[in-house]
């Protein structure tokens, strides 16, 4: 997590309210194993008070990982198709409303990429945060302030 205070050192303090929205059909895959601790404790990592986690799911989420990510202290939102949108405006609302000074986007997709570069235009940090280097978006790297990998984050493995 000292990647994130490093990123965060060479420009303004990384205090303040941090917004983490997680895309979990995007990044929540068997091929990635990410937990969502991790997730979250890359968003703490970023020095301020985490003002909102949400975990966006589709309506084939099973009840055991609702459960498990309510658990660990996420809101969950449950959409009745592609989270994307949903995602997209909350994300965005927090930024017009100045509900965060940070906001932090768990994903893959590149459809988020509007909503990273609105929340850049009202100066907020942004954070692109991939599950690995494997099908890191590109779009989402380059608009986001700062782009980071759970495996960066984590560090060699003792496996």
């Amino acid at each position: 997590m000292d990647l994130l205070r490093r990123l965060f050192a060479s420009g303004a303090s990384p205090s303040g309210r941090v917004a983490l929205f997680v895309d979990g059909p995007n990044v929540l895959r068997d091929e990635f194993d990410v937990d969502l601790d991790d997730i979250r404790e890359a968003a703490r990592a970023l020095g301020g008070q985490l003002s909102a986690t949400r975990l966006y799911l589709d309506e084939h989420a099973t009840p055991g990982l609702i459960q498990a990510a309510e658990a660990r202290g996420f809101e969950v939102i449950v959409t009745s198709g592609d989270v994307d949108v949903k995602l997209a405006v909350d994300m965005t609302r927090f930024a017009v409303e100045g509900r965060a000074e940070v906001i932090a986007i768990a994903s893959r997709d590149t459809d988020f990429k509007p909503a990273l570069e609105t929340a850049n235009e009202y100066g907020l940090r942004t954070v692109a945060i991939a599950p690995g280097s494997y099908g890191r978006s590109d779009a989402l790297q380059n608009a986001a302030t700062y782009a980071v990998t759970l495996d960066e984050l984590a560090g060699p493995r003792s496996d």
